[in-house]
């Protein structure tokens, strides 16, 4: 069979667009294609939302072998934008979120499991204002590809989380806002050999 020219840079091309499977491979997270968004009752009139970015964090995951995957991450409560200054301080206040005393919040994944083939359910460890709680999170696997102009390979995932803000000390305002909160993550990884740590603590409130 002649090699030539041409079908040795489709080969390249082709090699180039596809990333690698079957092994667990580490990403960090896009602080500006992730959100971290959350809702909760005000007065049973509305559940408005509020936005947090990710500080730092990391993935390691497998798309052959999901139960080979984890994840640690922090997020900036003091990036809190609820819409307005004056509403941000209010929530930022020891009283509930307490950026001051307990500036991130911390989740560190125990184990991974896949339900089909799309979904799955992160099992974790959610440290908040200085509280540590089992958190499970029910999660959609979207894609993994490289970029349209293949500056990196990304994975993409959508998840929602539950909570009980009452698991984490935060019991203020029992009249007038709910004790259920539905968080939502949308997550872009991008593809990064270092960086996932050796080894990470399991809780952190400094940068």
């Amino acid at each position: 069979m002649r090699l030539t020219v041409p079908t040795l840079f489709a080969g390249l091309a082709l090699a180039f667009a596809a990333p690698a499977r079957g092994a667990v491979e580490s990403y960090r997270f896009d602080p500006v294609h992730s959100q971290v968004m959350f809702n909760i009752t005000h007065d049973g009139y509305s559940r408005p939302w509020g936005r947090f970015h990710i500080a730092r964090g990391w993935l390691r995951f497998d798309p052959e072998h999901w139960d080979r995957s984890s994840t640690e991450l922090d997020i900036d409560l003091d990036s809190l934008d609820m819409g307005d200054a004056d509403w941000n301080k209010a929530v930022l206040k020891p009283s509930l979120l307490d950026a001051a005393g307990h500036r991130y919040a911390h989740f560190a994944s125990t184990s991974v499991e896949q339900t089909d083939a799309t979904h799955g359910v992160i099992h974790g460890r959610l440290t908040l204002r200085g509280v540590t709680r089992a958190v499970d999170v029910p999660f959609q696997f979207n894609r993994l590809a490289r970029t349209i102009f293949g500056l990196h390979t990304v994975a993409g995932f959508s998840a929602t989380a539950t909570l009980d803000r009452r698991d984490f000390g935060i019991t203020a305002f029992k009249h007038s806002i709910g004790d259920q909160v539905l968080v939502r993550l949308e997550i872009e990884a991008i593809r990064d050999d270092g960086a996932a740590p050796a080894s990470t603590a399991s809780s952190k409130d400094t940068p």
